[in-house]
C-alpha cells in the first residue's frame, strides 16, 4: 500500500501556468514568422537585453573567446567531451543498415541517414550550461549531420565564454548569441540572416520547452524535455544526506524542478525531511531549491521494493536513482525512465556534466514511450524495395487482390500492371 507523505502541486495548479507559458509563445513564433530578424531582435532586448549587430559570432570572435577561458576548463570540458564522444560513437556503432532478401527476387532494406541540418538550444539565464553543448553539438557531429547551429543567451548581458568554447569544441557550425523562444524561433522558422534547420534540440525552460512543441511538425525534435526531475528510489541501507543532496542538487536547476523519493522505511523518509530543512540554510542555491522542494517535492512510503519499482514506474521520472540494496533489480526490471543512476556510488550530477551518457531526457511523463537525446536521434531510418520482374509478377497478384478488398481500384491497377508487363516472360 503506497502512502503519500508529502505531495506536490495538482495537476490543474500545473495545467495553469503551462497555459500562461503557451499564450506567450504563441504570439512571439506568430511574430517572427511575420517580422523575422527584426522581431528576434525586439524579444532579444525585451528578455535578455542584448542586441549587437550579428547575433551570429565570427570565427574571429570565436577564437578570441576561447583564448581567454583558463586553460583548466578547457581540459575539463575536453575530458567531459572525451566521455560523450566515446560513448555516442559506440551507440553508433549498435546502428545498422539492414537488407533481406525474404522471396526471391524481392530485396528489402533499411538505411541509416543523418539529418542534413540540426539547432542545438544551450541554456544559460541563472546557470551557463555548459554541459549542453556537448550533449547535443557532440552528439550531432557524432551522427554525422553536416550542418549545427548552436544558440546560447548571454548572461546579464555578457559573454558566457566557457559554453562558446563547448560549442566550438564540439564542432557547431555557426554559434549565436542569442536565447529563449526567439532562440528556437529563428533556428525553426528562419530569419533574413539565419536559416533555418530540419531539427531542433535541447533542453530549456517552460518557455524553451514550449516553443519546441509548438514548433514540432514544422520541425523535428528530440523529445519534449521541460523542468529536470529527481527521483530517489531508497532502501534501510540508504541514508538521509544523501537523498536530501541528490534532491536538492537537482532542485536547483529551477523553481518548478520535481524532486521525489519513494522509500520502504518510514524512518528515512522522516530523516530525509529533517536533513533537507538542515541543508537549504548553508546550500547557497537554496532560494531555488526550497521553492521547488515545496511546491514539487513528494515522498511516498511503500511496502516492498517491488512496489517502489511500481510506483518509479508510473511516475516515469527523468533521473531515477537507485540507493538499494539490490539496484540491479530496477535495471532488469524498471521500464519508464530518462536514466538510472544504480548505486551510491554515480548520481545524477556525473549524467548531467561529465559521465559519458546524454543528459537530455524525457520529462512530464515521456519515459513512457520515448528514451533521451542520443545519435539515433539525429539519424533516419528509411526503407527501400528492389523486385525482379518475375517476383513483381508473383507479388503483384497478392496485391492485387488485396487492394480489391479495402476498394482501392488504382492501388490495385499499379499491381496489375506489373502482373500485365512482367507476368508473360
Amino acid at each position: 500500500m503506497v502512502k503519500v507523505l508529502k505531495a506536490g502541486k495538482s495537476q490543474e495548479e500545473v495545467s495553469a501556468n503551462d497555459l500562461k507559458v503557451s499564450q506567450i509563445v504563441s504570439e512571439a513564433l506568430k511574430d517572427v514568422e511575420v517580422r523575422g530578424d527584426q522581431a528576434v531582435r525586439e524579444l532579444s532586448e525585451k528578455f535578455d537585453k542584448w542586441s549587437p549587430e550579428s547575433f551570429r559570432l565570427t570565427e574571429s570572435q570565436i577564437n578570441e573567446i576561447v583564448s581567454k577561458v583558463p586553460a583548466e576548463v578547457i581540459e575539463d570540458i575536453k575530458f567531459a567531451q572525451k566521455n560523450i564522444r566515446e560513448f555516442a560513437e559506440a551507440q553508433l556503432a549498435s546502428i545498422n543498415d539492414v537488407e533481406v532478401e525474404n522471396i526471391p527476387g524481392v530485396i528489402l532494406g533499411h538505411k541509416n541517414i543523418p539529418v542534413s541540418s540540426v539547432g542545438c538550444y544551450i541554456p544559460g539565464g541563472r546557470y551557463p550550461m555548459v554541459a549542453s553543448a556537448h550533449m547535443s553539438v557532440l552528439t550531432a557531429k557524432v551522427a554525422g549531420v553536416k550542418r549545427v547551429i548552436a544558440c546560447t543567451p548571454p548572461i546579464n548581458g555578457e559573454i558566457p565564454s566557457a559554453t562558446i568554447a563547448a560549442m566550438s569544441l564540439a564542432g557547431a557550425d555557426e554559434i549565436y548569441l542569442l536565447g529563449g523562444i526567439q532562440a528556437m524561433a529563428a533556428m525553426a522558422i528562419g530569419t533574413e540572416t539565419i536559416q533555418s534547420v530540419d531539427m531542433i534540440v535541447g533542453p530549456g525552460n517552460a518557455f524553451v520547452a514550449e516553443a519546441k512543441r509548438q514548433l514540432y511538425g514544422r520541425v523535428g525534435i528530440d523529445l519534449f524535455a521541460g523542468p529536470t526531475e529527481t527521483l530517489v528510489v531508497a532502501d534501510h541501507t540508504a541514508d538521509a544526506e544523501m537523498i536530501a543532496t541528490d534532491i536538492l542538487g537537482q532542485g536547483e536547476h529551477g523553481p518548478t524542478s520535481p524532486g521525489a523519493l519513494i522509500t520502504t522505511s518510514e524512518k528515512l523518509a522522516i530523516e530525509t525531511v529533517e536533513e533537507i530543512e538542515r541543508q537549504l540554510e548553508t546550500l547557497p542555491t537554496a532560494d531555488v531549491a526550497r521553492v521547488s522542494w515545496a511546491d514539487y517535492g513528494q515522498i511516498l512510503l511503500v511496502d516492498s521494493i517491488e512496489e517502489a519499482r511500481i510506483e518509479a514506474d508510473r511516475l516515469a521520472f527523468e533521473h531515477v536513482e537507485i540507493l538499494t540494496e539490490d539496484p540491479n533489480y530496477f535495471l532488469e526490471n524498471m521500464t519508464n525512465y530518462g536514466c538510472l543512476f544504480l548505486g551510491p556510488e554515480t548520481n545524477v550530477a556525473y549524467g548531467d556534466k561529465v559521465i559519458g551518457t546524454n543528459h537530455t531526457l524525457p520529462t512530464k511523463g515521456a519515459a513512457r514511450y520515448t528514451g533521451g537525446l542520443w545519435v539515433g536521434k539525429f539519424i533516419k531510418t528509411v526503407t527501400y524495395q528492389k523486385v525482379t520482374p518475375e517476383a513483381s509478377a508473383y507479388i503483384g497478384e497478392y496485391a492485387a487482390r488485396l487492394c480489391q478488398l479495402e476498394n482501392f481500384a488504382g492501388h490495385a491497377e499499379q499491381a496489375l500492371l506489373r502482373v500485365r508487363r512482367y507476368g508473360n516472360k
